[in-house]
């Protein structure tokens, strides 16, 4: 007989967003609206707990190891991590995984705003499923920021490699670009601090590398993130920040100038989903081998 999932949210009146009045309790009912949409993209990949007990702007934490409350329904799964300083043991830590509405609903129980897991699935997680380009525009720079990922989406097209995009849900638009997995973290991390250096020599002031923000001209494009044991705030995650944004997918005709990196909350998202269906099923249902792109890249980048 089939375990009966059920979360029973505590505390759905705790307002997290003080501005807005949005609670525990929207977040849960969004959430569960959401749940079948999402739960693809979250699905099989070690989960990190990121919780908010006193709102958006009191003391977050991040949890790895699932809780001992954790129900026996949601599956965990085992990996060694090593702290992001490099300094100290590695641990071994059991990783939840996020298979079901239910199990959602049990993150947000647990005071989770935005939902985080790995590029890889558990099966082959050393083989990401897709390469992120993580823009980060500078303050009041989000046109420019419109502007560049197009350049990513031009560059992934002379590559033969699509490009999908959606808002961050905070300040910056995330280009993914869905891979077989067959390629290591170490060659989509080469492959896009490649694209990014040739993107930064082709677009002098517009697309930046620089790490160091008062060094910086332009829109980082951050290559950094695509490391093994990072995380991405998924698709559709509700982010913590005044207005309860949604990290969305957008059609690229879409992504124009004008356009609001905060226009597209829970309402938005749950409108957009029943007019135009996942938006982002294609980097699930349709990778393309990195290796040929990456030759391509190596032969533009030498070319100048």
């Amino acid at each position: 007989m089939a375990e009966t999932k059920t979360v029973k949210l505590s505390s759905a009146d705790r307002v997290l967003y003080p501005e807005d009045g949005v609670t525990k309790g929207d977040l849960f009912e969004y959430y569960g609206k959401v749940g079948p949409t999402i739960v693809p993209h979250l699905e099989n990949r070690p989960f990190t707990m990121k919780r908010y007990p006193h709102g958006i702007y009191g003391e977050a934490f991040f949890q790895k190891q699932a809780p001992k409350h954790l129900p026996s329904w949601i599956p965990t799964r085992q990996f060694r991590t090593w702290p992001r300083d490099g300094k100290g043991a590695s641990r071994l830590v059991d990783f939840a995984l996020v298979n079901s509405t239910e199990a959602v609903l049990f993150m947000v129980q647990n005071n989770c705003i935005d939902m985080n897991a790995w590029y890889s699935r558990v099966d082959k997680p050393d083989r990401p499923d897709f390469v992120l380009f993580d823009l980060d525009p500078p303050d009041d720079g989000f046109e420019l920021a419109i502007e560049v990922a197009h350049l990513i989406r031009e560059l992934l097209d002379e590559l033969e490699l699509p490009g999908y995009v959606k808002t961050s849900g905070a300040d910056g638009i995330h280009v993914v670009a869905p891979i077989t997995r067959r390629s290591t973290f170490q060659q989509t991390y080469a492959f896009a601090e490649q694209a990014s250096r040739l993107l930064e020599a082709r677009h002098t002031g517009k697309v930046t590398t620089e790490w160091l923000k008062k060094k910086r001209e332009g829109v980082l494009v951050d290559h950094r993130q695509n490391g093994h044991g990072k995380t991405i705030a998924s698709v559709y995650s509700v982010r913590p920040k005044p207005g309860a944004p949604v990290s969305t997918p957008l059609r690229w005709e879409e992504l124009k100038p004008g356009l609001r990196p905060r226009d597209f909350g829970v309402a938005e998202a749950l409108q957009r989903i029943e007019e135009h269906g996942d938006l982002f099923d294609s980097v699930l249902q349709e990778p393309r081998p990195l290796a040929p792109a990456a030759k391509k890249l190596e032969r533009l980048g030498s070319n100048g």
